[in-house]
């Protein structure tokens, strides 16, 4: 398990103080794959150093398995790093080396047999389904290739906590997909805890257990990752949550989209449900019932945190008090946000 306690990180810039992380506590259970997200500049990747303290804390614990390892000496801390594994956004692979020989080099570092190393490498290739590539360079491989190596190597000391620093952001759509599928098959398999840095919602939609945002340094919301797509608290939650279901009003109504209700204005919401709910009949039942139509703006089924999850959005098109009672009826099955209103 991974614990912040009121980590704090600070940086002197021009003279001035300038705040990384700013107070933040936040727990990692074990086995989880947590998610951290967040605009450039919030923080993020100062914070995923701070827990190996390649970034040493200005103030505040990091607690991994109940030992905080701000006051480990030297030796003690190079021996719990050994049980964390990381991985860059740029591969940090060696030029000179081949794909085999780059895995192994943590192994080497430790003084293993070369017996042991061979297995252990050829394992790992298998892991990572880099067996045909095990005799190229780096240089020779795809961006997704890279990436695979740099798991392989960070997985060859048998780490029990793997911290991912925006894996994927180089890679394109279908190479992203297969390296998150591969992480979260590592997390299932081998019980590896992820603290996972990232922009991409993607990610978070398609491994994450549990997510936290940080904002200017600040952890401002953190929860389960069904939780945070049903209920995000903040505007920030809301925008990424947005951005992750393709949200937008449709072009018809894009002009007349309002925050506020106007005389005679119709109500514009979302109503999100989880696993096998049919949402067409109760559509229908609402507007029969209520005497209101409902025009489906848009619909999307996303996978998050492993389970179906719907997103509609309606315009409620009926009298004020009919809109009301359609809204109290939704709420009794879903969970509904009003996003605005159109006139």
């Amino acid at each position: 398990m991974i614990e912040l306690k009121r980590l704090s990180k600070f940086f002197i810039a021009g003279g001035a103080e300038v705040k990384a992380l700013d107070n933040i506590n936040l727990v990692v259970p074990e086995g989880s794959v947590f998610g951290v997200i967040g605009s450039s500049g919030a923080g993020k990747s100062t914070l995923i150093r701070c827990v190996n303290l390649l970034e040493k804390p200005s103030s505040g614990s990091v607690l991994i398995d109940g030992i905080d390892v701000t006051q480990l000496s030297k030796k003690a801390l190079r021996k719990t790093r050994y049980n964390m594994g990381m991985i860059f956004q740029n591969f940090n692979l060696l030029s000179s080396r081949t794909v085999f020989r780059n895995i192994a080099l943590p192994l080497e570092l430790a003084g293993y047999p070369k017996n042991d190393i061979n297995a252990e490498v050829m394992s790992l290739l298998e892991l990572t389904g880099l067996q045909e590539k095990k005799n190229s360079y780096p240089v020779q491989l795809s961006g997704g290739q890279k990436q695979r190596v740099a798991i392989g190597r960070a997985l060859a000391s048998k780490p029990r906590i793997l911290l991912c620093d925006e894996v994927t952001s180089a890679l394109d759509p279908q190479t992203t997909a297969s390296i998150l599928t591969l992480l979260k098959d590592i997390n299932r398999r081998f019980n590896i805890t992820i603290l996972m840095i990232t922009h991409e919602m993607d990610a978070v939609k398609l491994i994450c257990d549990r997510v936290g945002i940080l904002s200017n340094g600040r952890l401002i919301e953190e929860n389960s990752v069904e939780a945070f797509f049903m209920s995000p608290k903040t505007e920030l939650a809301k925008e990424f949550v947005r951005s992750a279901i393709h949200e937008k009003p449709v072009a018809d109504i894009q002009s007349r989209f309002q925050k506020s209700p106007a005389v005679n204005a119709r109500p514009v919401v979302r109503i999100t449900f989880v696993g096998q709910l049919v949402v067409e009949p109760l559509i229908t039942q609402a507007a029969r019932n209520y005497d209101v139509d409902l025009v489906i703006l848009q619909a999307d089924i996303e996978i998050v945190g492993g389970k179906s999850m719907g997103f509609l959005m309606v315009e409620i098109v009926g009298d004020r008090l009919a809109s009301g009672q359609v809204l109290a009826f939704l709420e009794e099955h879903a969970k509904v946000e009003v996003l605005g209103y159109v006139s």
